[in-house]
């Protein structure tokens, strides 16, 4: 176990250099240029040259990655002279937009992102496993035929028109809550939940009803092994059967998504964020789009990578302990 760990660790390493010189190739030697995004329309050529020189882009490419990698595990200072700018460890870059290091402007709105990433997650988690494990122990009957058609409906609906229906039927016409206004959770859990529920259900919907199919077939499956006719031969009850032998075994795929796409959503949920007002990282991603802000772009692409290969490290992890046939 601790020699796997060790090899996937590794791997992960190699993976976000990998991806860190990815994008800091596409954003940083591809045609367009970060020094005039910073500059800004009316730029002079003096003060376009000048940037470029603060901005270290002047320097050879390998100096320029060189110096973005050892900011990011050790600081660095961005430009020289007397308008030097301090970039404490990690340090993704500096956005002049913002007039703030990409970093503080993650952690700032990091917390956003997780908030409404998690909570959406254990609603998707709940409605879509017990609708495919239902529909699975039922199967080709009414009930999951019911299930089935509301996952492929609810699977076909957009976001962004789930997220607009959700606020003109709860918020325009029943009243039942407020428009989204972030509130931390340690200043009030309840204001934190019930500002974050709309857009929770937002995600949940479209969510669920993905895991309501995964589930399904992974259920099906699962229980037609020999195993489960070994365990149901000799007596156990049919709740064991079905949660101990079988559900433990099939959710072993839906790990697999829900890593890739929690680990996704960590980074930013642009519309969802948008739509409701949430000052999260989808939101600052959506905003550098906008504005050719390339540091942050490429800040919250290495952030999401990150998460994405974390998660995915994590669920494999999990395999062992959710399915006992697994062994590292």
């Amino acid at each position: 176990m601790i020699l796997y760990l060790a090899r996937r660790l590794l791997g992960v390493v190699a993976v976000l250099v990998a991806i860190a010189a990815v994008t800091f190739t596409i954003f940083y030697v591809l045609p367009s240029d970060p020094a005039a995004a910073a500059c800004g329309k009316s730029c002079s050529a003096e003060r376009l040259e000048a940037i470029r020189a603060h901005m270290g882009l002047d320097q050879p490419l390998w100096r320029q990655f060189a110096d973005f990698t050892a900011g990011i595990l050790t600081g660095r200072t961005v430009g020289s002279g007397p308008y030097a700018l301090n970039c404490d460890f990690p340090c993704l870059g500096y956005s002049y937009e913002n007039s703030q290091p990409v970093w503080d402007l993650l952690v700032d709105r990091l917390p956003v992102s997780a908030s409404l990433a998690l909570g959406a997650a254990v609603l998707w988690l709940l409605l879509g496993l017990s609708a495919g494990v239902a529909a699975a122990l039922r199967k080709d009957s009414l009930t999951d035929r019911v299930l089935m058609v509301g996952a492929v409906a609810a699977a076909s609906l957009p976001v962004y028109f789930t997220s607009v229906m959700l606020i003109y039927g709860l918020i325009r016409v029943a009243g039942l809550l407020p428009y989204p206004q972030y509130t931390p959770f340690g200043t009030d859990p309840l204001d934190w939940a019930a500002n974050l529920l709309l857009p929770w259900l937002a995600l949940a919907i479209l969510y669920a009803a993905m895991y309501a199919r995964q589930s399904r077939s992974s259920m099906i499956e699962t229980m037609a092994e020999p195993y489960i006719r070994t365990a149901r031969a000799k007596g156990l009850p049919r709740r064991t059967v079905v949660v101990k032998h079988g559900l433990r075994a099939g959710m072993t795929p839906v790990l697999t998504i829900f890593g890739m796409d929690l680990g996704g959503l960590l980074a930013g949920a642009v519309i969802t964020e948008s739509i409701f007002g949430l000052p999260g990282v989808g939101r600052l991603f959506y905003g550098a789009l906008s504005t050719g802000d390339q540091p942050v772009i490429l800040g919250v692409t290495l952030l999401a990578a990150t998460f994405i290969v974390v998660a995915n490290l994590a669920v494999d992890l999990l395999y062992a302990v959710v399915d006992p046939r697994v062994r590292y």
